[in-house]
């Protein structure tokens, strides 16, 4: 810890999802650096265990766990997990998703492609806050905070099932925001643009050229970090935000206002 750096979380404990690289990563390693303890859920074991050494050689308190969260079971099984290593939950990050795996017109799209994304992207958070929720309220409340998109606000050309799936994660925050803003629970979502992570190198390719076409569509010539989406959910979940429901905050270098 760095001199004077402020230890908001000391005490709490944090769930989230997608921990194994990229956003979760930066936001796990972000919540540990604040005091929290952390749980690592994902499907890449390999991924959460580096994350995990992380943590461990900043002095944090991480538990790991597998869970694909388009599966009620191990949902289950990891917030059970949770409880059993830390005995409690105040905060959850909830951003484990997928891309497609091509852009097609709307029509081109097969149905079992359409059901992968929307089970992990959509149902997925669906099921995460439906067990993370009642463990939240045993503690009086906290906050929790899920991940949408650019793609959750306006509409991407080609991948019609990622867009409902973000756009729908818009409107499950903000009706769960509203079941449990008198409980204390606070509910928010954060709408990334481009963000330079292992998922953004899967999306362009990788080469030099898919890279310059996306900095391109960015207003502030960059990709923003994975630290940068961190510190915004480090925030919502903070009492600096306690007055922040429903919100969907957009992230995006300026990328959706063009």
């Amino acid at each position: 810890m760095e001199p004077n750096q402020q230890r908001r979380f000391v005490g709490k404990v944090a769930f989230v999802s997608g921990a194994a690289s990229g956003i979760g990563r930066a936001a796990a390693i972000a919540f540990a650096r604040e005091g929290a303890s952390v749980v690592l859920a994902d499907i890449s074991e390999p991924g959460t265990a580096e994350t995990a050494q992380m943590i461990a050689q900043r002095g944090g308190r991480t538990v790991a766990v597998r869970c694909d969260v388009s599966s009620a079971e191990e949902v289950k099984t990891a917030l059970d997990k949770t409880i059993e290593a830390f005995g409690r939950l105040d905060v959850a990050f909830n951003n484990a998703g997928v891309e497609p795996k091509k852009l097609a017109p709307t029509a081109e799209w097969e149905a079992d492609e359409w059901d992968h994304i929307l089970n992990i992207d959509l149902r997925g958070v669906f099921l995460c806050m439906k067990y993370e929720i009642p463990l939240i309220l045993k503690q009086g409340g906290g906050a929790i905070v899920n991940t949408s998109s650019g793609a959750g606000v306006i509409g991407i050309k080609g991948s019609p099932a990622y867009t409902a799936a973000k756009h729908g994660l818009i409107g499950l925050t903000r009706a769960a925001a509203l079941d449990y803003a008198a409980q204390n629970i606070r509910i928010n979502v954060v709408c990334p643009g481009y963000i330079d992570t292992p998922m953004m190198a899967r999306y362009t390719g990788g080469p030099p050229e898919g890279r310059a076409r996306v900095i391109s569509e960015e207003p502030v010539g960059r990709m923003g970090t994975p630290d940068e989406i961190a510190d915004a959910v480090v925030w919502l979940c903070s009492d600096a935000s306690r007055f922040v429901i429903g919100h969907a905050m957009v992230i995006d270098g300026g990328q959706t206002i063009q």
